[in-house]
């Protein structure tokens, strides 16, 4: 089917626009994309064309999916001031929460997190850490 958008393939329409809202805040980092229900509903596109535009958006560094958790807007490397071309290593471990952690959380001291760490180097240099935490979800 012909999209109205100039000859762009549907996907890259759909990922600009989940772009716009990953950088302008309305997706901020951290946050859930919309289901794949939703996405292609709102978009009215099949759902194979909604997850080629989250590919798109992962392969740009804007989203990161988990299995169990879903898609969420990641940080992204213009945001730390870091050149294009930097590389990064994302690792993942369960934490127990610190009193800090509860708090924000509101969950008890030693409660189950994850915590992710992204290291970006940039010509062998380290030019930023980011440390993101969420609650481990138990699967029933």
């Amino acid at each position: 089917m012909p999209t109205p958008h100039y000859g762009q393939p549907r996907y890259r329409v759909i990922a600009e626009e989940l772009r716009e809202r990953i950088e302008s805040g309305v997706i901020p980092p951290g946050a859930l994309l919309p289901a794949e229900s939703a996405l292609t509903a709102e978009f009215q596109a099949a759902r194979g064309t909604v997850r080629q535009a989250i590919a798109a958006l992962r392969e740009a560094g804007l989203v990161a999916t988990e299995h169990g958790r879903g898609t969420y807007a990641t940080w992204r490397l213009r945001e730390c001031g870091l050149a294009e071309g930097s590389e990064t290593e994302t690792q993942q471990r369960q934490v127990a929460a610190d009193a800090e952690l509860a708090a924000l959380f509101a969950v008890e001291v030693g409660a189950a997190l994850v915590e992710q760490q992204s290291l970006t180097r940039t010509n062998g240099a380290v030019g930023a850490v980011v440390r993101t935490y969420r609650l481990l979800q138990v699967k029933q």
